[in-house]
């Protein structure tokens, strides 16, 4: 096994190939990646054996597409330090909730919001306050229900960066209500470059860890690096979560969730809420690398949608109702 793309040929057409060499090699018959992983190791080492006599195209010129479409994506919070950073200003001291070490949380995010790495992400309407978020995403091979952990392993494809961006102000007051994020995160989820198989990482994995170094800059400065072992469960713990007592699809996302100073809002937390680095502003490039798995890059430009607003609440509850 190895690293698989999704990536756009010279005609248009979106192929799947295999990363080899600082090249993507075509793979013959364009098969979907988990379909291609869920062939017999002989028929893919043929098909490895024969990749690239069509297309060689060197990576950086390559233009990728997102190497899988999940019908769901869970965000995990993993990150102790991270949570601890967050809690410097959300709940006064740094101190991390008691219910967060009772077991892996996560929210939904919006697998319609998937975008490449080098694609364009439009400044969101009505924030003053972008904020990208450093994160390893695990892609599930197989559809499964309560998974024991001694056979979580087995359902799991491979891994890819994630960059979940969040528009921090419009976040902060929607999860003023007692409710996660909505408009806040439903906008952009930078995916990619490829999808790594879990062989590939066996030379950086401790115990039930992998030891890779995460970092991310802004416009070619590094403002956050963390590793990915530090993560408080597994990947395969993950899934055993996700999947009590609920299904989880081939292809869906489990994600880590921000990794200690993979966010600028971490920074801005441990400042007090000073705004140690300015948030994202249009013309400004996030690039984020994971030993082992790549780097994905992002341009923040200029706003598309319209700055459509839903009216106010009309008041259905008064005193007369007490």
């Amino acid at each position: 096994m190895t690293r698989y793309a999704r990536y756009v040929g010279p005609n248009g057409v979106v192929h799947t190939g295999r990363i080899q060499h600082d090249r993507v090699q075509d793979v013959p018959g364009d098969p979907q990646i988990l379909d291609l992983l869920s062939l017999p190791a002989s028929v893919r080492r043929d098909l490895d054996l024969r990749g690239g006599r069509a297309q060689k195209l060197p990576i950086e010129q390559a233009t990728f597409d997102a190497p899988v479409a999940p019908r769901a994506m869970r965000d995990f919070l993993v990150f102790e330090a991270h949570i601890a950073g967050m809690k410097k200003t959300e709940g006064g001291d740094g101190t991390v909730p008691e219910a967060w070490y009772e077991e892996p949380r996560f929210l939904f995010m919006n697998p319609w919001a998937i975008v490449p790495t080098g694609a364009d992400v439009p400044m969101p309407p009505f924030t003053q306050r972008l904020d990208f978020e450093l994160e390893v995403a695990m892609i599930v091979k197989s559809t499964v229900r309560d998974v024991p952990i001694e056979e979580a392993s087995e359902h799991i494809a491979g891994f890819c960066i994630l960059n979940d961006w969040s528009a921090r102000d419009i976040q902060g007051r929607e999860m003023s209500v007692g409710l996660g994020p909505s408009k806040g995160k439903d906008f952009a989820h930078t995916l990619g470059p490829w999808l790594t198989t879990p062989d590939e990482l066996e030379q950086y994995r401790e115990g039930d860890r992998y030891a890779l170094d995460m970092r991310v800059a802004v416009n070619g400065e590094v403002v956050g690096t963390d590793n990915l072992r530090n993560m408080s469960w597994s990947f395969e713990e993950m899934l055993v979560h996700a999947s009590r007592d609920a299904w989880v699809g081939a292809g869906d996302v489990l994600a880590t969730g921000t990794a200690s100073q993979g966010a600028l809002s971490e920074r801005w937390s441990r400042a007090g809420g000073e705004l140690v680095i300015p948030p994202l502003q249009v013309g400004d490039v996030v690039t984020m690398t994971v030993q082992g798995l790549g780097s994905i890059t992002n341009r923040i430009v200029e706003q598309r949608s319209p700055a459509h607003m839903a009216p106010r609440a009309r008041r259905t509850y008064g005193d007369d109702r007490l």
